[in-house]
């Protein structure tokens, strides 16, 4: 399974940022997509998923500027985040994954797409 990330690049702070994520599977195939994002010397974090069908999560510090949605017919899951700044920059992946009884979770990355928001 492979997953395309798009949608970085060079942000002003107090701006958006849309990505996109577009799976190999089609997006009902996975139980939860999620993006992540891991700034230079930092840990990899969560900041939004979609437990399907459509039970939505975003971590604290994106919450109420960020929107995850999915487009079932492009196959393609977005995130979008407003009012960006500084503590934003990051490279942001998207994850898919899915649950199988005798198996567990099963989780595929993306290749990530750098995210940087100037002052």
């Amino acid at each position: 399974v492979e997953l395309v990330e798009s949608g970085g690049g060079l942000v002003q702070a107090g701006g958006s940022l849309r990505l996109s994520c577009v799976p190999s599977k089609s997006i009902a195939d996975f139980s939860q997509i999620g993006w992540y994002r891991q700034a230079p010397g930092k840990q990899r974090d969560l900041v939004a998923k979609i437990t399907m069908p459509d039970e939505l999560y975003y971590a604290n510090k994106v919450k109420g500027r960020a929107t995850m949605s999915r487009d079932n017919a492009k196959n393609t899951v977005f995130f979008e985040l407003n009012n960006v700044a500084p503590e934003d920059t990051a490279v942001y992946y998207c994850a898919a994954r899915f649950w199988r009884t005798l198996r567990g979770w099963t989780t595929f990355w993306g290749q990530g797409t750098q995210v940087t928001v100037s002052s």
